[in-house]
């Protein structure tokens, strides 16, 4: 019978200290920052004219900060046009446009809003109420003219 030899580092199954290169990723500092997700609390009215976007977010577009964004709830078609605001000390606010999604989605006290920027200035909008359950919406129309808010009505709970 054949022998044959195997040459072995570390100490087997690949998950000891062998002396063969790391496939572990690199340490957090050496990674680019990506803020591509956030969220808020809703502590104040929520129909405010406009709404705060945490520092690192705002951070994260520096240099490529947009005169406005295009919310879309995670569930539906109908992106809201929403202006944006830099206060030239590195924050960013929701301005005008807002409102308008505010109240067709029945933002509230307590409520928690997570955002996920999906790139060209569009940010997907998932809405938690008070019991921290995710709130549901559908759309009978298709139609992305965010002066009408008949066409998005809000759903309490799917069973």
């Amino acid at each position: 019978m054949a022998s044959t030899s195997r040459t072995r580092t570390g100490r087997g199954r690949g998950r000891g200290r062998g002396s063969g290169s790391s496939s572990l990723p690199p340490p957090p500092s050496t990674l680019p920052l990506i803020i591509e997700e956030f969220f808020i609390v809703v502590y104040e009215d929520p129909l405010v004219k406009k709404v705060r976007t945490p520092k690192k977010f705002a951070d994260y577009l520096d240099g490529k900060e947009p005169a406005k964004v295009y919310l879309r709830a995670a569930d539906g078609p109908r992106l809201w046009t929403v202006e944006v605001l830099f206060d030239g000390q590195g924050r960013m606010y929701l301005d005008k446009g807002w409102e308008k999604f505010a109240i067709a989605h029945g933002v509230d006290f307590g409520w928690f809003v997570h955002f996920k920027y999906e790139g060209d200035d569009v940010l997907t909008v998932k809405v938690f109420d008070g019991t921290m359950c995710r709130r549901y919406y559908y759309s009978d129309d298709e139609d992305t003219d965010d002066e009408s808010d008949d066409d998005v009505k809000p759903c309490i709970h799917p069973l």
